[in-house]
Formats: structure tokens, sequence, C-alpha cells
């Protein structure tokens, strides 16, 4: 059955996982799935992630982080979903738990964290919030 929102599914997997002590979850990849992913890893919310070739589409497979039993990912939220869109300017970026957490944007420039478009002065539709 096809998916509506993989972006939110991708999400929801993870949560999933984490919640249910898993060390790895595999989702089906997409270019926009691996950039978000690269970032949790940059940013320390995920150990690694790699991509599975299936013949088809591949396999994202991550392998989630845990501190003292606990996952290091706290809360995962969508934002802009595919009925509600949510774009942010570049003056107007939300700060996710007073700058604890992070916000992940789509701009014109890539997929980028809340810190990174503060730098690069630039707003993009707001994907997800992570703490």
């Amino acid at each position: 059955m096809p998916v509506t929102d993989p972006v939110a599914d991708f999400f929801t997997r993870i949560r999933n996982a984490a919640k249910a002590k898993h060390k790895q979850v595999d989702i089906p990849a997409s270019n926009l799935k691996k950039a978000i992913a690269q970032i949790m890893m940059e940013e320390k919310f995920i150990s690694s992630f790699s991509v599975l070739e299936d013949g088809k589409q591949g396999v994202l497979r991550i392998h989630l982080k845990y501190q003292g039993g606990r996952p290091v990912i706290s809360g995962l939220r969508r934002v802009s979903r595919p009925g509600i869109r949510q774009y942010r300017a570049a003056g107007d970026l939300p700060r996710v738990l007073g700058g604890l957490g992070i916000a992940i944007l789509s701009t014109s420039k890539g997929v980028m964290t809340d810190h990174q478009a503060r730098k690069l002065h630039v707003g993009g539709e707001v994907l997800a919030y992570i703490w």
C-alpha cells in the first residue's frame, strides 16, 4: 500500500524503533530521507546509516543511538505535512527547545538544520523538529 507522506513514515519508524529499543531500523530509501539521515548523524542523534541496494529503490538502514539505556532521540515531530505546508523566512526560523533541539528545513540550497540556514540566511519548508 502506498504511503501518502513518506517523511512522516520515516520519522514514525524511527520513533517506534527507538521506543522498542531496536538497534537498527530499515526504511525505504529516497534522496530526501538520505539527506535527513545525514543531518541526524552529523547532529549525533543516530550513530550511522547505510544504503542497501535491493533492486528497487533501496533500503536505508539506520543504526539508532542510546545513552544510558535511553534513546538519544527523545522527540520527533513532523511539522510541514502534505495538507499544510509550513514555510519560514530566513529571519523567522524556529528554535527548538531554545536551541537544544534542531529543526530540519528543505531550502533552495538543500536540506539543512535551522542553525545552518541562519548562517546562510535562507528560509524554506520546515520538515521536522528533533530533540
